[in-house]
């Protein structure tokens, strides 16, 4: 059986497979492998559903057993593919966020989320002052590798908050000047913009 790691790498190759086979020109062949493919897709989620309605219907525990189905990586992911996760997308992103607080709170660092859809989703980060220099890098993987585990099947990603630190304590004259300024005069002097 495979691990959790291999499982996901296969996920991905599956996806580039598909991504690559859409790619292709149209021909007889490949309107015949699509047909195939899909019907192989519902035969296996009518199959999938049903198993479902079972071990609902098995009593109180079912319940139980299916959401243990849901947290396991890999029969989570089939679950997803089939729609048939017992997570929405939302409650799987805040399951997602918990898994990482300890991580981010380590590097100074709190994530809420923001705004969630099936097409994207926003995490908010908000630096709480007592950085360990973690860099923008390291905060983005830790979001997206959490993101992307318990909730694979989100269109896009978004991270809020994520502006890299200025290295060794240069501050941009633009960020001491502030917001309205157009630029500095000759002698140093600001140059005001003017209010409509």
């Amino acid at each position: 059986m495979a691990n959790d790691g291999e499982f996901q790498q296969r996920v991905r190759q599956l996806g580039q497979l598909i991504a690559h086979f859409d790619q292709l020109p149209e021909s007889p062949q490949k309107v015949a492998a699509r047909e195939l493919v899909q019907l192989l897709m519902e035969v296996h989620g009518t199959g999938l559903e049903r198993m479902m309605e079972i071990i609902f219907e098995s009593g109180d525990s079912g319940q139980g057993v299916i959401d243990q189905l849901g947290q396991d990586s890999a029969v989570g992911s089939l679950l997803l593919l089939y729609s048939l996760h017992p997570d929405d997308l939302e409650t799987r992103l805040h399951k997602a966020i918990e898994r990482m607080r300890p991580r981010l709170r380590k590097l100074g660092c709190t994530a809420e989320l923001e705004r969630t859809d099936a097409a994207a989703v926003e995490i908010r980060l908000t630096h709480t002052g007592h950085s360990c220099g973690s860099s923008s890098k390291d905060l983005r993987a830790i979001v997206e590798d959490s993101v992307y585990e318990f909730a694979p099947d989100v269109g896009s990603l978004e991270i809020l908050g994520l502006a890299e630190p200025s290295s060794g304590g240069f501050v941009a004259l633009e960020n001491l000047l502030g917001h309205g300024l157009v630029g500095v005069a000759p002698g140093g002097r600001p140059l005001q913009m003017e209010d409509d």
